[in-house]
């Protein structure tokens, strides 16, 4: 685990540093370019549904509803767990945004315009952060390949529907993604000697059944 918080780091750094340069990274407009000549109204309609999904709001409902529902479940070690692995990769990557103040591809007007600086992505960050959590919390159950593969194609479809919109680059998809698998790693490897109790979620009368 200590690997997927290091690593990461090391690379989101660096592409920081090489952000705050004001270097480029190679492929970055020719992949937009590229999907751009691709574009079609149904694929349009897609990704515009994507983008929303993985949003801020939906984003916030979806995980205060989770971290609600843990709380019910009594769950409250693994709320925290959630809400400081969801929230602060909310956090970190607004505060990234603010220092390194990238700005956004300008290559052709958007169907979903932004504002706010580019890198990293705060929908491929936000959505990454979320499914990697859950899916940590849900490691136990019998659906978990399932989920990870349902969760993986998300996290993907959210982040190409950020280039198809013409709104990332690539690099900021590909740094937001990075910066959630050390961030959420990082939380992870703090809480787990608290989270012993994980399939209490997943099988609550198999455990309700043990002396």
């Amino acid at each position: 685990m200590l690997i997927g918080v290091v690593l990461p780091w090391g690379i989101f750094l660096k592409a920081s540093s090489e952000i705050r340069e004001g270097e480029g990274f190679p492929g970055d407009q020719w992949t937009l370019q590229w999907l751009h000549t691709r574009a079609t109204p149904a694929l349009d309609q897609l990704f515009l549904l994507l983008t929303r999904l993985g949003g801020p709001p939906v984003m916030a409902t979806l995980a205060g509803l989770i971290a609600s529902l843990l709380i019910w479940r009594r769950q409250r070690r693994h709320a925290w767990f959630f809400s400081v692995a969801v929230g602060g990769a909310a956090a970190l990557n607004i505060v990234a945004k603010l220092l390194l103040g990238r700005v956004r591809p300008a290559l052709w007007v958007s169907l979903a315009p932004e504002t706010t600086p580019s890198f990293p992505s705060g929908h491929a960050m936000g959505s990454a952060a979320l499914v990697l959590t859950l899916g940590l919390l849900l490691a136990r159950s019998r659906w978990r390949g399932l989920l990870w593969g349902l969760g993986a194609l998300f996290v993907l479809g959210v982040g190409v529907s950020r280039l198809y919109l013409g709104v990332h680059y690539p690099s900021d998809v590909l740094a937001g993604w990075i910066a959630s698998v050390g961030w959420v790693s990082g939380v992870h490897l703090l809480f787990s000697p608290y989270l012993r109790e994980l399939e209490q979620l997943i099988h609550p009368r198999h455990h309700s059944l043990r002396p």
